[in-house]
Protein backbone atom coordinates (compact mmCIF):
# COMPACT_ATOMS: atom_id res chain seq x y z
CA UNK A 1 0.00 0.00 0.00
CA UNK A 2 1.62 3.37 -0.95
CA UNK A 3 0.19 5.15 2.17
CA UNK A 4 0.25 3.06 5.22
CA UNK A 5 -3.32 2.25 6.25
CA UNK A 6 -3.67 2.84 10.53
CA UNK A 7 -4.56 -0.04 12.83
CA UNK A 8 -5.32 0.50 16.12
CA UNK A 9 -5.33 -2.41 19.18
CA UNK A 10 -5.55 -2.31 23.14
CA UNK A 11 -5.87 -4.77 25.53
CA UNK A 12 -7.38 -3.61 28.63
CA UNK A 13 -5.45 -2.65 31.42
CA UNK A 14 -4.68 -4.75 34.22
CA UNK A 15 -5.53 -4.01 37.63
CA UNK A 16 -2.02 -3.42 39.65
CA UNK A 17 -3.42 -5.41 43.05
CA UNK A 18 -1.21 -8.11 42.09
CA UNK A 19 1.28 -9.70 40.04
CA UNK A 20 0.93 -10.63 36.49
CA UNK A 21 -0.78 -13.99 35.73
CA UNK A 22 -1.16 -16.13 32.52
CA UNK A 23 -4.66 -14.78 32.08
CA UNK A 24 -3.03 -11.50 30.83
CA UNK A 25 -0.24 -13.03 28.97
CA UNK A 26 -3.24 -14.92 26.90
CA UNK A 27 -4.60 -11.68 26.08
CA UNK A 28 -1.49 -9.37 25.62
CA UNK A 29 0.28 -12.06 23.65
CA UNK A 30 -2.86 -12.44 21.46
CA UNK A 31 -2.70 -8.23 21.02
CA UNK A 32 0.77 -8.75 20.15
CA UNK A 33 0.49 -11.60 17.75
CA UNK A 34 -2.15 -9.24 15.76
CA UNK A 35 -0.52 -6.59 15.70
CA UNK A 36 2.64 -8.20 13.86
CA UNK A 37 0.28 -9.55 11.60
CA UNK A 38 -1.42 -6.12 10.69
CA UNK A 39 2.29 -4.87 10.33
CA UNK A 40 3.35 -7.83 8.07
CA UNK A 41 0.39 -6.75 5.50
CA UNK A 42 1.74 -2.83 5.58
CA UNK A 43 -0.46 -1.08 8.04
CA UNK A 44 0.90 1.41 10.70
CA UNK A 45 0.28 0.09 14.12
CA UNK A 46 -0.33 1.65 17.29
CA UNK A 47 -0.74 -1.47 20.29
CA UNK A 48 -1.68 0.07 23.35
CA UNK A 49 -1.46 -1.78 26.71
CA UNK A 50 -0.65 -0.01 30.97
CA UNK A 51 -2.35 0.03 34.33
CA UNK A 52 -5.11 0.55 35.88
CA UNK A 53 -4.30 2.13 39.22
CA UNK A 54 -7.10 3.61 40.99
CA UNK A 55 -9.88 2.13 43.03
CA UNK A 56 -10.80 0.85 46.22
CA UNK A 57 -8.94 -2.58 46.09
CA UNK A 58 -5.42 -0.37 45.12
CA UNK A 59 -6.02 2.10 48.15
CA UNK A 60 -6.58 -1.26 50.48
CA UNK A 61 -3.55 -2.86 49.06
CA UNK A 62 -1.69 -0.25 49.93
CA UNK A 63 -2.85 0.57 53.43
CA UNK A 64 -2.33 -3.53 53.74
CA UNK A 65 1.82 -2.87 52.80
CA UNK A 66 2.34 0.38 54.78
CA UNK A 67 2.92 2.76 51.35
CA UNK A 68 1.35 5.29 49.63
CA UNK A 69 -1.15 4.16 46.52
CA UNK A 70 1.44 5.93 44.26
CA UNK A 71 4.72 4.02 45.84
CA UNK A 72 2.12 0.68 45.44
CA UNK A 73 1.09 1.52 41.75
CA UNK A 74 4.72 2.43 40.72
CA UNK A 75 6.22 -1.00 42.16
CA UNK A 76 3.42 -2.75 40.15
CA UNK A 77 3.36 -0.90 37.00
CA UNK A 78 6.86 -1.99 36.63
CA UNK A 79 5.94 -5.43 36.54
CA UNK A 80 3.58 -5.42 34.07
CA UNK A 81 5.60 -3.31 31.85
CA UNK A 82 8.04 -6.02 32.39
CA UNK A 83 6.03 -8.38 30.39
CA UNK A 84 7.11 -6.18 27.65
CA UNK A 85 10.78 -8.18 27.36
CA UNK A 86 10.00 -11.33 28.69
CA UNK A 87 7.09 -12.14 26.38
CA UNK A 88 8.98 -10.47 23.32
CA UNK A 89 5.70 -7.95 22.85
CA UNK A 90 5.97 -4.68 20.37
CA UNK A 91 3.60 -2.23 22.57
CA UNK A 92 4.19 1.17 21.33
CA UNK A 93 2.01 2.35 24.41
CA UNK A 94 2.40 2.11 27.91
CA UNK A 95 -0.20 4.38 29.75
CA UNK A 96 -1.05 4.62 33.54
CA UNK A 97 -4.11 6.43 34.76
CA UNK A 98 -2.03 8.07 37.53
CA UNK A 99 -0.29 10.00 34.23
CA UNK A 100 -1.32 13.72 34.57
CA UNK A 101 -2.60 13.71 30.45
CA UNK A 102 -4.71 10.84 31.22
CA UNK A 103 -6.07 12.50 34.11
CA UNK A 104 -6.90 15.51 32.21
CA UNK A 105 -8.64 13.78 29.72
CA UNK A 106 -10.57 11.96 32.10
CA UNK A 107 -11.90 15.51 33.18
CA UNK A 108 -12.69 16.48 30.23
CA UNK A 109 -14.99 13.41 29.35
CA UNK A 110 -16.48 14.11 32.30
CA UNK A 111 -17.57 17.72 31.38
CA UNK A 112 -18.45 16.37 27.93
CA UNK A 113 -20.94 13.80 29.86
CA UNK A 114 -22.09 16.67 32.22
CA UNK A 115 -22.94 19.38 29.67
CA UNK A 116 -24.73 16.56 27.63
CA UNK A 117 -26.90 15.91 30.46
CA UNK A 118 -26.03 12.57 31.13
CA UNK A 119 -24.37 13.08 34.77
CA UNK A 120 -26.77 13.91 37.72
CA UNK A 121 -26.63 13.19 41.68
CA UNK A 122 -28.67 10.93 43.76
CA UNK A 123 -28.42 8.86 46.54
CA UNK A 124 -28.42 5.06 46.53
CA UNK A 125 -27.50 1.94 48.35
CA UNK A 126 -25.96 -1.00 46.27
CA UNK A 127 -23.91 -4.45 47.21
CA UNK A 128 -20.51 -3.91 46.00
CA UNK A 129 -18.15 -6.23 45.19
CA UNK A 130 -14.41 -4.88 45.77
CA UNK A 131 -12.68 -7.82 43.34
CA UNK A 132 -14.91 -6.60 40.38
CA UNK A 133 -15.15 -2.78 41.29
CA UNK A 134 -18.41 -3.45 40.33
CA UNK A 135 -22.20 -3.18 41.56
CA UNK A 136 -24.09 -6.38 41.83
CA UNK A 137 -27.89 -7.78 41.99
CA UNK A 138 -29.23 -10.79 43.43
CA UNK A 139 -28.62 -12.54 39.67
CA UNK A 140 -25.23 -11.93 39.66
CA UNK A 141 -24.70 -13.95 43.33
CA UNK A 142 -23.93 -17.31 44.11
CA UNK A 143 -24.95 -18.03 47.42
CA UNK A 144 -24.49 -14.63 48.24
CA UNK A 145 -21.14 -14.73 46.82
CA UNK A 146 -19.49 -12.59 43.32
CA UNK A 147 -18.94 -16.17 41.31
CA UNK A 148 -15.51 -14.34 40.37
CA UNK A 149 -14.48 -13.43 43.89
CA UNK A 150 -16.12 -15.96 46.14
CA UNK A 151 -13.30 -15.07 48.87
CA UNK A 152 -14.17 -11.75 49.20
CA UNK A 153 -17.49 -10.48 51.25
CA UNK A 154 -20.09 -8.39 49.62
CA UNK A 155 -20.40 -5.10 50.66
CA UNK A 156 -22.89 -2.56 51.14
CA UNK A 157 -22.84 0.58 49.58
CA UNK A 158 -25.26 3.43 50.58
CA UNK A 159 -24.16 7.54 49.70
CA UNK A 160 -24.78 9.91 47.85
CA UNK A 161 -22.75 9.64 44.21
CA UNK A 162 -23.22 10.91 40.73
CA UNK A 163 -24.53 8.59 38.46
CA UNK A 164 -24.50 8.61 34.25
CA UNK A 165 -27.57 8.17 32.69
CA UNK A 166 -26.47 4.76 30.87
CA UNK A 167 -30.52 4.16 30.18
CA UNK A 168 -30.78 6.63 28.00
CA UNK A 169 -28.65 4.69 25.62
CA UNK A 170 -30.08 1.46 25.47
CA UNK A 171 -31.84 1.69 21.97
CA UNK A 172 -28.42 3.46 20.62
CA UNK A 173 -26.95 0.35 21.90
CA UNK A 174 -29.05 -2.17 20.21
CA UNK A 175 -29.02 -0.10 16.78
CA UNK A 176 -25.31 -0.65 16.77
CA UNK A 177 -25.17 -3.92 17.57
CA UNK A 178 -27.22 -4.83 14.40
CA UNK A 179 -25.98 -2.62 12.53
CA UNK A 180 -22.89 -4.27 13.41
CA UNK A 181 -22.53 -8.21 13.18
CA UNK A 182 -18.68 -8.14 13.74
CA UNK A 183 -18.68 -5.56 16.96
CA UNK A 184 -18.36 -8.23 19.69
CA UNK A 185 -16.61 -11.47 18.88
CA UNK A 186 -16.52 -14.63 19.07
CA UNK A 187 -20.56 -14.08 17.83
CA UNK A 188 -22.39 -15.45 21.10
CA UNK A 189 -20.41 -12.85 22.76
CA UNK A 190 -22.21 -10.55 20.92
CA UNK A 191 -25.61 -12.37 21.08
CA UNK A 192 -25.19 -12.48 25.17
CA UNK A 193 -24.22 -8.31 25.53
CA UNK A 194 -27.75 -7.68 23.10
CA UNK A 195 -29.53 -10.06 25.49
CA UNK A 196 -28.23 -8.00 28.57
CA UNK A 197 -29.27 -4.92 27.07
CA UNK A 198 -32.38 -5.82 25.87
CA UNK A 199 -33.17 -6.62 29.30
CA UNK A 200 -32.99 -3.00 30.39
CA UNK A 201 -30.08 -0.83 31.47
CA UNK A 202 -30.14 0.72 34.47
CA UNK A 203 -27.50 3.80 35.27
CA UNK A 204 -24.81 3.31 37.47
CA UNK A 205 -22.49 5.26 39.68
CA UNK A 206 -19.50 7.08 38.51
CA UNK A 207 -18.42 8.21 41.53
CA UNK A 208 -17.44 7.91 45.42
CA UNK A 209 -17.05 10.07 48.34
CA UNK A 210 -13.31 11.14 48.85
CA UNK A 211 -13.81 10.50 52.24
CA UNK A 212 -14.69 7.32 52.36
CA UNK A 213 -11.91 6.52 48.93
CA UNK A 214 -9.26 9.53 48.35
CA UNK A 215 -7.54 7.43 45.77
CA UNK A 216 -9.15 8.12 42.54
CA UNK A 217 -9.35 11.44 39.71
CA UNK A 218 -10.95 14.01 41.54
CA UNK A 219 -14.44 14.90 40.04
CA UNK A 220 -14.55 18.38 38.24
CA UNK A 221 -16.03 20.88 40.33
CA UNK A 222 -16.57 19.17 43.03
CA UNK A 223 -13.98 18.23 45.76
CA UNK A 224 -16.37 15.47 47.37
CA UNK A 225 -16.05 13.19 45.07
CA UNK A 226 -13.50 10.58 43.01
CA UNK A 227 -14.38 9.24 39.81
CA UNK A 228 -15.20 5.43 39.91
CA UNK A 229 -12.69 3.71 38.55
CA UNK A 230 -14.16 1.95 35.38
CA UNK A 231 -15.00 5.53 34.45
CA UNK A 232 -11.88 6.47 34.70
CA UNK A 233 -9.97 3.35 33.54
CA UNK A 234 -12.00 3.12 29.88
CA UNK A 235 -10.89 6.99 29.30
CA UNK A 236 -7.64 5.49 28.30
CA UNK A 237 -8.17 3.43 25.13
CA UNK A 238 -8.73 7.29 23.75
CA UNK A 239 -6.82 9.34 25.83
CA UNK A 240 -3.17 6.89 24.98
CA UNK A 241 -4.13 8.79 21.28
CA UNK A 242 -4.02 12.55 22.57
CA UNK A 243 -7.47 12.96 23.06
CA UNK A 244 -9.34 15.43 22.70
CA UNK A 245 -6.70 16.61 20.39
CA UNK A 246 -8.15 16.05 16.92
CA UNK A 247 -5.10 13.77 16.17
CA UNK A 248 -6.43 11.18 17.86
CA UNK A 249 -8.69 10.35 15.08
CA UNK A 250 -5.81 9.40 13.12
CA UNK A 251 -6.04 5.96 15.42
CA UNK A 252 -9.17 6.04 16.55
CA UNK A 253 -11.80 3.59 16.70
CA UNK A 254 -9.87 0.77 17.53
CA UNK A 255 -9.21 -3.36 17.85
CA UNK A 256 -10.17 -3.90 21.85
CA UNK A 257 -8.91 -6.90 23.18
CA UNK A 258 -10.42 -7.97 26.78
CA UNK A 259 -11.60 -11.36 29.01
CA UNK A 260 -14.75 -12.21 29.24
CA UNK A 261 -15.50 -10.94 32.72
CA UNK A 262 -15.04 -7.43 30.91
CA UNK A 263 -17.56 -7.91 28.09
CA UNK A 264 -19.92 -5.90 29.86
CA UNK A 265 -17.80 -2.84 30.76
CA UNK A 266 -16.03 -2.87 26.92
CA UNK A 267 -19.03 -3.35 24.97
CA UNK A 268 -22.17 -1.65 26.60
CA UNK A 269 -20.61 0.38 29.18
CA UNK A 270 -18.01 2.19 27.63
CA UNK A 271 -19.43 2.52 24.18
CA UNK A 272 -22.30 4.55 26.54
CA UNK A 273 -20.20 6.58 28.04
CA UNK A 274 -18.25 7.05 24.02
CA UNK A 275 -21.66 8.29 22.45
CA UNK A 276 -22.28 10.89 25.49
CA UNK A 277 -19.04 12.51 24.83
CA UNK A 278 -19.81 12.62 21.23
CA UNK A 279 -17.15 9.94 20.40
CA UNK A 280 -17.41 7.07 17.78
CA UNK A 281 -17.55 3.60 19.10
CA UNK A 282 -14.82 1.30 19.08
CA UNK A 283 -14.34 -0.50 15.61
CA UNK A 284 -14.46 -4.10 17.16
CA UNK A 285 -14.48 -5.98 20.40
CA UNK A 286 -12.90 -9.13 21.17
CA UNK A 287 -13.43 -11.26 23.91
CA UNK A 288 -11.36 -13.76 24.95
CA UNK A 289 -11.72 -16.83 27.70
CA UNK A 290 -10.30 -17.55 31.30
CA UNK A 291 -7.33 -20.21 31.32
CA UNK A 292 -7.77 -22.69 34.10
CA UNK A 293 -4.31 -24.42 35.13
CA UNK A 294 -4.78 -28.41 34.98
CA UNK A 295 -8.59 -28.39 34.92
CA UNK A 296 -8.44 -25.81 38.11
CA UNK A 297 -9.48 -22.58 38.58
CA UNK A 298 -6.50 -20.75 39.74
CA UNK A 299 -6.46 -19.31 43.22
CA UNK A 300 -3.55 -18.12 45.29
CA UNK A 301 -4.64 -20.67 48.48
CA UNK A 302 -4.60 -23.87 45.81
CA UNK A 303 -1.38 -22.53 44.86
CA UNK A 304 -1.86 -23.24 41.20
CA UNK A 305 -1.44 -19.76 39.91
CA UNK A 306 0.84 -19.80 36.71
CA UNK A 307 3.42 -17.41 36.64
CA UNK A 308 4.70 -16.34 33.37
CA UNK A 309 8.16 -15.18 34.13
CA UNK A 310 8.65 -18.75 35.61
CA UNK A 311 7.21 -20.88 32.26
CA UNK A 312 9.77 -18.15 30.13
CA UNK A 313 12.94 -18.57 32.67
CA UNK A 314 12.27 -22.71 32.36
CA UNK A 315 11.61 -23.36 28.79
CA UNK A 316 11.73 -19.64 26.60
CA UNK A 317 9.61 -16.87 25.23
CA UNK A 318 8.63 -18.71 22.33
CA UNK A 319 7.55 -22.12 23.94
CA UNK A 320 4.64 -20.07 25.99
CA UNK A 321 3.20 -18.12 23.60
CA UNK A 322 3.42 -20.92 20.75
CA UNK A 323 1.21 -23.18 23.62
CA UNK A 324 -1.31 -20.34 24.33
CA UNK A 325 -1.83 -19.44 20.57
CA UNK A 326 -2.00 -23.02 19.37
CA UNK A 327 -4.32 -24.56 22.51
CA UNK A 328 -6.33 -22.15 23.21
CA UNK A 329 -8.97 -21.08 20.17
CA UNK A 330 -9.67 -17.00 20.45
CA UNK A 331 -12.96 -16.68 22.52
CA UNK A 332 -12.80 -20.04 24.34
CA UNK A 333 -11.78 -21.04 28.03
CA UNK A 334 -8.77 -22.81 27.84
CA UNK A 335 -6.44 -24.99 30.50
CA UNK A 336 -2.56 -24.47 30.78
CA UNK A 337 -1.54 -27.73 31.46
CA UNK A 338 2.32 -28.41 31.91
CA UNK A 339 2.37 -32.40 30.58
CA UNK A 340 0.58 -30.86 27.11
CA UNK A 341 2.79 -27.78 27.52
CA UNK A 342 6.04 -30.04 27.16
CA UNK A 343 4.39 -32.87 24.60
CA UNK A 344 3.25 -29.59 22.16
CA UNK A 345 7.02 -27.74 23.03
CA UNK A 346 8.40 -31.63 22.00
CA UNK A 347 6.13 -32.75 18.97
CA UNK A 348 5.90 -29.18 17.36
CA UNK A 349 8.81 -27.06 17.96
CA UNK A 350 11.84 -29.40 18.55
CA UNK A 351 10.82 -32.03 16.46
CA UNK A 352 8.86 -30.99 13.71
CA UNK A 353 9.84 -27.05 13.15
CA UNK A 354 13.46 -27.13 14.71
CA UNK A 355 14.71 -30.85 13.13
CA UNK A 356 13.40 -29.31 9.79
CA UNK A 357 15.57 -26.24 9.92
CA UNK A 358 18.35 -28.50 11.01
CA UNK A 359 18.18 -30.59 8.22
CA UNK A 360 17.97 -28.65 5.50
CA UNK A 361 20.86 -25.91 6.92
CA UNK A 362 23.17 -29.08 7.25
CA UNK A 363 22.06 -30.12 3.50
CA UNK A 364 22.65 -26.79 2.11
CA UNK A 365 25.95 -25.88 4.14
CA UNK A 366 27.31 -29.44 3.18
CA UNK A 367 26.52 -29.32 -0.48
CA UNK A 368 27.88 -25.68 -0.31
CA UNK A 369 24.72 -24.05 -2.13
CA UNK A 370 25.02 -20.65 -3.09
CA UNK A 371 23.30 -20.03 -6.36
CA UNK A 372 19.74 -20.18 -5.37
CA UNK A 373 17.32 -21.31 -8.39
CA UNK A 374 13.43 -22.24 -7.59
CA UNK A 375 11.58 -22.03 -10.79
CA UNK A 376 12.82 -25.99 -11.80
CA UNK A 377 10.59 -28.82 -9.84
CA UNK A 378 8.82 -26.22 -7.49
CA UNK A 379 4.95 -26.34 -8.93
CA UNK A 380 4.21 -28.49 -5.83
CA UNK A 381 5.96 -26.96 -3.16
CA UNK A 382 4.23 -23.68 -4.69
CA UNK A 383 0.23 -24.83 -4.70
CA UNK A 384 1.13 -25.75 -0.91
CA UNK A 385 2.89 -22.52 0.08
CA UNK A 386 0.06 -20.19 -2.35
CA UNK A 387 -2.71 -22.60 -0.84
CA UNK A 388 -1.30 -21.90 3.49
CA UNK A 389 -0.95 -18.25 2.68
CA UNK A 390 -4.50 -18.04 1.72
CA UNK A 391 -5.79 -20.13 4.39
CA UNK A 392 -3.27 -18.39 7.37
CA UNK A 393 -4.05 -14.78 6.35
CA UNK A 394 -7.86 -15.33 6.03
CA UNK A 395 -7.76 -17.19 9.38
CA UNK A 396 -5.58 -14.41 11.14
CA UNK A 397 -7.96 -11.36 9.53
CA UNK A 398 -10.91 -12.94 11.33
CA UNK A 399 -8.18 -13.45 14.60
CA UNK A 400 -8.85 -17.55 14.49
CA UNK A 401 -4.85 -17.19 15.75
CA UNK A 402 -5.23 -21.27 16.68
CA UNK A 403 -6.59 -22.28 13.23
CA UNK A 404 -3.68 -19.62 11.71
CA UNK A 405 -1.29 -21.67 13.64
CA UNK A 406 -2.64 -24.92 12.60
CA UNK A 407 -2.09 -23.95 8.80
CA UNK A 408 1.76 -23.34 9.48
CA UNK A 409 2.32 -26.55 11.13
CA UNK A 410 0.43 -28.14 8.51
CA UNK A 411 3.00 -26.22 6.15
CA UNK A 412 5.93 -27.83 8.45
CA UNK A 413 4.64 -31.53 7.88
CA UNK A 414 4.61 -30.98 4.55
CA UNK A 415 8.31 -30.05 4.05
CA UNK A 416 9.13 -32.48 6.66
CA UNK A 417 7.31 -35.24 4.29
CA UNK A 418 8.79 -33.73 1.15
CA UNK A 419 12.13 -34.26 2.61
CA UNK A 420 11.80 -37.71 3.28
CA UNK A 421 10.02 -38.49 0.26
CA UNK A 422 12.46 -36.57 -2.40
CA UNK A 423 15.83 -37.62 0.17
CA UNK A 424 17.97 -34.35 -1.04
CA UNK A 425 20.98 -36.07 0.16
CA UNK A 426 20.78 -39.11 -2.01
CA UNK A 427 19.46 -37.48 -4.98
CA UNK A 428 21.83 -34.62 -5.39
CA UNK A 429 24.46 -37.41 -5.72
CA UNK A 430 22.06 -39.06 -8.56
CA UNK A 431 20.95 -36.10 -9.94
CA UNK A 432 22.61 -32.49 -8.93
CA UNK A 433 20.65 -30.45 -10.87
CA UNK A 434 17.58 -31.61 -9.47
CA UNK A 435 18.84 -32.34 -6.08
CA UNK A 436 20.00 -28.85 -5.85
CA UNK A 437 16.30 -27.50 -6.77
CA UNK A 438 14.85 -29.61 -4.24
CA UNK A 439 17.02 -28.16 -1.36
CA UNK A 440 16.17 -24.84 -2.85
CA UNK A 441 12.85 -25.25 -2.81
CA UNK A 442 12.47 -26.38 1.17
CA UNK A 443 14.85 -23.14 1.55
CA UNK A 444 12.32 -21.47 0.41
CA UNK A 445 9.25 -22.87 1.90
CA UNK A 446 11.41 -22.17 4.95
CA UNK A 447 11.46 -18.99 3.71
CA UNK A 448 7.52 -18.28 3.64
CA UNK A 449 7.37 -20.23 7.24
CA UNK A 450 9.82 -17.85 8.74
CA UNK A 451 7.36 -15.06 7.50
CA UNK A 452 4.14 -16.90 9.37
CA UNK A 453 5.79 -17.57 12.55
CA UNK A 454 7.05 -13.93 12.76
CA UNK A 455 3.38 -13.20 14.75
CA UNK A 456 3.45 -15.99 16.63
CA UNK A 457 7.43 -17.33 17.96
CA UNK A 458 9.18 -14.14 16.96
CA UNK A 459 12.37 -15.27 18.13
CA UNK A 460 12.47 -18.20 16.18
CA UNK A 461 11.28 -16.72 13.31
CA UNK A 462 14.12 -14.03 13.22
CA UNK A 463 16.91 -17.24 14.38
CA UNK A 464 15.62 -19.49 10.85
CA UNK A 465 16.30 -15.93 9.09
CA UNK A 466 19.70 -15.25 10.30
CA UNK A 467 20.53 -19.03 9.66
CA UNK A 468 19.58 -19.60 6.21
CA UNK A 469 21.16 -15.86 5.44
CA UNK A 470 17.84 -13.72 5.19
CA UNK A 471 17.16 -10.18 6.93
CA UNK A 472 15.84 -10.49 10.01
CA UNK A 473 13.41 -7.51 9.09
CA UNK A 474 10.98 -8.86 6.37
CA UNK A 475 10.22 -6.47 3.66
CA UNK A 476 6.75 -7.62 2.84
CA UNK A 477 6.51 -5.78 -0.37
CA UNK A 478 9.58 -8.26 -1.70
CA UNK A 479 8.88 -11.02 0.08
CA UNK A 480 5.41 -12.42 -0.14
CA UNK A 481 6.07 -13.90 -4.01
CA UNK A 482 7.14 -17.22 -4.60
CA UNK A 483 10.88 -17.59 -6.37
CA UNK A 484 10.80 -13.62 -5.62
CA UNK A 485 14.20 -13.14 -3.38
CA UNK A 486 16.11 -9.95 -2.90
CA UNK A 487 19.03 -10.12 0.00
CA UNK A 488 20.06 -13.73 0.15
CA UNK A 489 23.17 -13.94 2.27
CA UNK A 490 25.63 -16.57 2.76
CA UNK A 491 24.50 -18.95 5.41
CA UNK A 492 24.33 -17.70 9.23
CA UNK A 493 25.65 -19.55 12.30
CA UNK A 494 23.77 -22.50 12.89
CA UNK A 495 21.45 -22.67 16.04
CA UNK A 496 19.26 -24.99 17.88
CA UNK A 497 15.84 -23.32 17.68
CA UNK A 498 13.99 -25.74 20.36
CA UNK A 499 16.48 -27.82 22.66
CA UNK A 500 14.42 -31.01 23.18
CA UNK A 501 12.79 -31.55 26.94
CA UNK A 502 14.20 -34.99 28.16
CA UNK A 503 10.66 -36.09 30.65
CA UNK A 504 11.71 -38.21 33.28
Amino acid sequence: MSQKEKFYITTTLPYVNSDPHIGFALEIIQADAIARFKRLQGFDVLFNTGTDEHGLKIYRKAEETGVTPKEYCDEYAAKFDALKGILNLTYTNFIRTTDEHHIKACHEFWKMCFDNGDIYKKNYKVKYCVGCELEKTESDLEEGKCPIHPNLDIELIEEENYFFKFSKYQDALLELYKNNPNFVRPTHRLTEIRKFTERGLKDFSISRLREKMPWGVPVPGDEDHVMYVWFDALVNYISTLGWPEKKYTDWWPGVQIAGTDNLRQQSNMWQAMLMSAGVEPSSEILIHGFITAEGKKMSKSLGNVVDPFTIVDEFGTDALRYYLLREIPFGNDGDFNKKLFIERYNSDLANNLGNLVNRIYSLVSRNEITDFTFDKYADLYKEKVDETWKKYVADMNEYNLHEAVFHVWRLVDFANKMMEEEKPWALIKKNEEKGRAVLCNLLEVLRHISIMISPIIPEASAKIRRQIGLSVEIDTEKENGWGVVVGWQSLGEQEILFPRIEVE
